[in-house]
């Protein structure tokens, strides 16, 4: 089985966005703000963009299951207030709620949460509850930056996210550490917030003693870790001369996914992090859509590159392809075997 940790409702109908935009322009003014049963979408209209979207390519690439959550880059925390974000972040899972229902055998879902500059992640819980326990959900998208770039909030290690870890240890479910579009003009979005995030968050893991606190707390960090890989050795210092203790025991907490657009980059990643830490994903119809000219092959269609990897063993690719997800994601494990999906020895 292939299961794809990492992918985003991008191909959403134009309709979700249009309410969004409403939404945002009567920010100060209630009256006039749309209510989420104002949002018509129909079932025909998710299918149209399901059938020639995500369901197209994982089809075509040879995956079987995706984790899926609502646009990463239009999360936007930092629009509106935290009333609007509640809002927001409501009618976005419930639309992917729809998505797994379509199509429950493709589509898990992972939820969006409601957070905003400034505001105590503990504003998240109720949502985060209510999409795991009512909607089935397997895991959220957790942003350490929700100011969109400018970094105001205290860093993941503080005590000012707790509620949520607690709630995140309570229903056993993972975050994948995903920050939203980027409004400081001195970061591109998707070219260096993203990258920006996933590399600042695991070096505050790193310093702090928040898995101390947190035994079996989980987070994923995506687009291949970010630049920690590539600097594995300054971080193996780091850790040793100023945490006082090697890197190696974070990586019972801390996994990372194959959003990494090119073959070098993933034989690096998996000769690098070990293999059990390594999750499959693509973020397919993301961050770059396009064909590498050089292959004519889709950039994103990150399985070719683990596939091409002949360092890998069989089991190995069952763990990365698999297993490592079922590990990370027990609610996924669980929610396949009760659909009959019983995990290849070779993953486990």
């Amino acid at each position: 089985m292939i299961i794809d940790c990492h992918g985003h409702f991008t191909t959403a109908p134009k309709t979700l966005h249009a309410w969004r935009k409403q939404q945002l322009e009567h920010v100060n003014d209630p009256r006039n703000q749309p209510k989420p049963s104002d949002l018509r979408i129909s079932d025909d209209d998710i299918r149209d963009a399901i059938d020639q979207g995500q369901l197209k390519l994982q089809k075509e690439r040879g995956g079987d299951v995706t984790l899926f959550s609502p646009i990463a880059g239009q999360m936007a925390h930092h629009l509106g207030n935290e009333q609007t974000s509640q809002v927001w972040a409501r009618v976005c899972n419930d639309l992917i709620h729809r998505v797994i229902g379509l199509y429950p055998d493709n589509f898990v879902g992972v939820c969006q949460l409601p957070q905003s500059p400034g505001v105590a992640p503990a504003n998240c819980v109720a949502e985060l509850r209510r999409c795991i326990e009512e909607l089935g959900f397997v895991g959220c998208n957790l942003s350490p930056d929700p100011s969109g770039g400018y970094w105001q909030d205290p860093p993941m290690t503080d005590r000012f996210w707790y509620p949520i870890y607690e709630e995140m240890v309570r229903l056993d479910v993972p975050a994948m550490v995903h920050v939203s579009s980027s409004c400081n003009p001195c970061f591109h979005g998707t070219g260096a917030h993203y990258i920006n995030g996933d590399t600042t968050a695991f070096m505050q893991f790193l310093l702090s003693d928040l898995f101390t606190d947190f035994p079996t707390l989980r987070f994923v960090i995506p687009h291949g870790g970010g630049a920690v890989p590539y600097h594995w050795g300054r971080y193996r210092g780091l850790s040793l001369e100023q945490a006082k203790r090697p890197l190696e025991p974070l990586l019972r907490n801390v996994f990372f996914d194959t959003c990494v657009y090119h073959e070098p980059g993933i034989r690096f990643l998996t000769q690098v992090v070990p293999v059990d830490n390594i999750l499959f994903g693509s973020e397919m119809i993301g961050a770059v859509r396009g064909r590498d000219p050089n292959t004519g092959e889709y950039f994103d269609d990150t399985k070719r590159y683990v596939d091409a990897c002949a360092h890998l063993t069989v089991d190995e690719r069952a763990k990365i392809f698999e297993g490592n997800a079922r590990r990370v994601y027990p609610r996924l494990d669980q929610h396949l075997k009760n659909r009959g999906v019983a995990a290849a020895a070779a993953s486990i």
